[in-house]
């Protein structure tokens, strides 16, 4: 595992511990899903079009029982020209932890609500892990038309072949145990200390039961596949080598697709290589979204 440059880790470590200052200051909101539970999210970026420029809006929405400032690299490389929002689902980040809700269909309705709080206009979408699956089963339950763009990142979309898991062995580890291990697994680049013990502590907000109820979704993986290939407006899916076949078929299948690998960087590709992350991210945007 390689370490990961000096003045990366202290940029790393300032973006999330100093205050943003001047107009791409991050600005704090919340809002009721329509089962009354109260969500967070992040804003930064320009709060309105300007004569000659549009202000576009970029939603970020993170994994199984992490906080929206998991995207800090992207939201600091994106603010200053769009509207860039890091989305808490429930049970995550500064939201809510809710009694019951903890299933792909509320989970979409969430984003609904989300994007209904945004306004009008169509946003790009961003979604790692099982924020993935969480933004299919919108698109399953609302259609597309809020979509400018969908950037899918390092999550089986039900196409094939299927991934395969390896089981686990030996005994049940505790809970606060198996989710520092789960979080330090995420990356192959060392990150610094300070922010990963911030990182664990966010996921352990996350009760266990709520945390396996959202590892069990137990759609067939035809739901997936059938979301993600009616997706009219474009596509980006980004992913390890575990799931190269599953974007070659998705590719195939499905027009207005691009495809990326991260060979080398671990499930958090994002944050272990952002460079090449947000080159890719922005370059896609001028292809194929806001032209």
């Amino acid at each position: 595992m390689s370490a990961a440059p000096p003045l990366r880790r202290l940029l790393l470590v300032w973006l999330l511990l100093v205050p943003f200052a001047g107009p791409a200051a991050a600005r704090e909101r919340f809002f009721l899903t329509g089962d009354g539970v109260r969500l967070h999210y992040t804003v930064q970026g320009p709060r309105e079009s300007r004569p000659g420029r549009v202000v576009h809006t970029i939603v970020f929405v993170p994994g199984l029982a992490m906080p929206g400032w998991i995207w800090t690299w992207q939201m600091a490389a994106f603010r200053a020209h769009d509207r860039v929002i890091a989305f808490d689902p429930r049970g995550q980040g500064d939201s809510e932890i809710a009694t019951g809700g903890y299933t792909a269909s509320r989970r979409g309705r969430d984003l609904a609500d989300l994007l209904a709080r945004l306004g009008p206009a169509p946003v790009l979408v961003v979604a790692w892990s099982l924020g993935v699956l969480d933004v299919l089963a919108y698109v399953h339950q609302f259609g597309d038309r809020r979509l400018a763009g969908l950037v899918l990142v390092d999550n089986s979309v039900g196409e094939y072949p299927p991934p395969t898991w390896r089981p686990a062995t030996g005994p049940p580890l505790p809970y606060r145990v198996e989710m520092a291990d789960f979080v330090r697994g995420m990356f192959h680049t060392r990150q610094p200390a300070l922010w990963l013990d911030r990182l664990v502590a966010a996921s352990l907000r996350l009760p266990a039961a709520d945390e396996r109820a959202l590892r069990s979704y137990d759609e067939p993986r035809s739901f997936w596949r059938v979301a993600v290939e009616d997706v009219r407006p474009p596509l980006l899916y980004v992913v390890r080598p575990w799931l190269a076949e599953q974007a070659a078929n998705l590719a195939a299948r499905r027009p207005r697709t691009e495809v990326a690998l991260f060979p080398a960087a671990g499930h958090a590709l994002f944050v272990d290589d952002p460079v090449r992350f947000d080159a890719l991210l922005r370059g896609f945007i001028r292809r194929r979204v806001w032209k």
